[in-house]
């Protein structure tokens, strides 16, 4: 017996990042970690930085890193809309390395400035995120 689906559609602000059925999907909204599967009741929340990992039809996994954005959960669709969307094996551990030193030299230097503060806080909470996609994948 084949296993229920739902079709998932993951874009970004650039391109499509992954379009096709899935058995399940895991994703981090806004209120912590959520596991979608065929059936789901209806949802929209907003996503954090972090990935979301889905097992395709027929059982393949993929992990992808997303930048914040929303989460659409529909009777028989799934949509993630990403601020930014990576493929986990493109995502760039010395790059993610860098930003997140950066940041937190931004946030030491922010002092006062509330606002340049934020601004690093986020950047620091978007490299965490591509580290813990990057070694998640390494771990699987």
């Amino acid at each position: 017996m084949a296993a229920m689906t739902v079709h998932l559609d993951v874009v970004s602000a650039e391109e499509m990042i992954f379009s096709g059925r899935v058995e399940s999907l895991q994703v981090t909204g806004s209120e912590g970690e959520l596991g979608i599967m065929p059936g789901h009741a209806p949802l929209l929340t907003a996503l954090k930085p972090g990935m979301v990992r889905l097992v395709k039809q027929l059982g393949g996994e993929e992990i992808i890193y997303v930048a914040g954005g929303t989460l659409e959960v529909q009777p028989h669709n799934v949509t993630v809309l990403a601020d930014t969307a990576v493929r986990a094996e493109e995502l760039d551990e010395q790059a993610a390395e860098q930003a997140k030193r950066e940041a937190q030299e931004q946030m030491d230097k922010a002092g006062s400035g509330e606002l340049d503060y934020h601004k690093a806080a986020i950047q620091l909470e978007e490299a965490l995120a591509q580290l813990r996609v990057i070694r998640q994948l390494r771990n699987s």
